[in-house]
């Protein structure tokens, strides 16, 4: 299982690759300049953070539930918080959330308030993927 996991991973890495190249030709047409730069470097990141964990995947030492639980929270972390910066770019919306990202963007109450839970929602499910991450990497290498 983690060895499929890893490759979705893997896949995951590269889909995001190809979004930020096309999202950087959008970049121009968004309402706000400046988080669609911000979701550019995001998914950049995002997609590299992927691969080196599609990578590491497979040597994990953890049991389906946990591995299962990181596997998703990782994602749902990754693509919500891309999800809040790509509405922010697209709305020019977010500076309630991301104030630094979004300058003066800001967007009806209801957008302001669409990005915010998207984006708070991110950071425990992240924080829970990369606890169950470092757990895994405890003791010894297992061999292939």
């Amino acid at each position: 299982m983690l060895a499929r996991q890893g490759r979705r991973l893997l896949q995951l890495g590269v889909v995001l690759l190809l979004f930020t190249s096309f999202w950087g030709f959008a970049i121009p047409r968004m309402g706000s300049y400046q988080l669609g730069v911000s979701a550019h470097s995001l998914a950049g990141l995002l997609a590299i953070l992927l691969l080196a964990m599609g990578l590491l995947w497979p040597k994990l030492r953890l049991n389906a539930n946990a591995a299962a639980f990181a596997f998703w929270f990782l994602i749902y972390s990754g693509l919500a918080i891309e999800l809040a910066f790509v509405l922010g770019a697209i709305w020019s919306a977010g500076n309630s959330t991301m104030p630094h990202a979004a300058g003066a963007a800001h967007g009806s109450a209801l957008q302001e308030l669409v990005i915010k839970v998207i984006a708070y929602s991110s950071g425990p499910t992240g924080i829970i993927a990369f606890a169950l991450i470092l757990w895994g990497l405890r003791g010894e290498p297992v061999k292939s």
